[in-house]
């Protein structure tokens, strides 16, 4: 007797493949990011495309469903945190970096690792730069519309 297919899963769990469109706006309506009106998004559940909060929301999610979360701070990126926040000598910077107010700035880590910081202020001697995630202290409204699991 051939094997049968498998049927796809019902709904997201936390190995789950997915295809769907989503936004990420704070509580005033200002959009940060949205695949609405664009090709979705397809993304494999923890592996770290998604932040772990908002993959949460999508735990249990049928197909063809759509929702939207409200998250508070603390709930989504976490609260802004103010040690994250740092003057660094524009001497200690690579030579050659264009320093744009409200740009990110990609730094490497002693290990290899990279992290990106928000240039918030330049001078002549010295740049302050935010490491928190973009919208660390801010809640945030999540819509998604799951369209496939794979």
């Amino acid at each position: 007797m051939p094997p049968t297919a498998t049927p796809a899963a019902a709904s997201v769990d936390r190995d789950s493949y997915l295809t769907l469109h989503y936004s990420l706006a704070d509580l005033a309506g200002n959009e940060y990011v949205s695949t609405f009106g664009l090709s979705p998004a397809t993304l494999q559940m923890g592996s770290g495309q998604l932040a772990e909060p908002l993959e949460e929301c999508l735990l249990g999610l049928a197909v063809g469903e759509r929702h939207v979360f409200e998250l508070a701070a603390s709930e989504a990126f976490g609260e802004h945190n103010p040690r994250l926040v740092e003057r660094i000598a524009r001497s200690a910077l690579p030579p050659g970096i264009e320093l744009r107010p409200n740009s990110l700035i990609e730094f490497s880590a002693a290990d290899g690792a990279s992290f990106a910081g928000l240039l918030c202020e330049v001078d002549d001697g010295s740049a302050l730069f935010d490491f928190n995630h973009p919208l660390a202290g801010k809640p945030i409204r999540f819509e998604v519309e799951l369209i496939a699991i794979l």
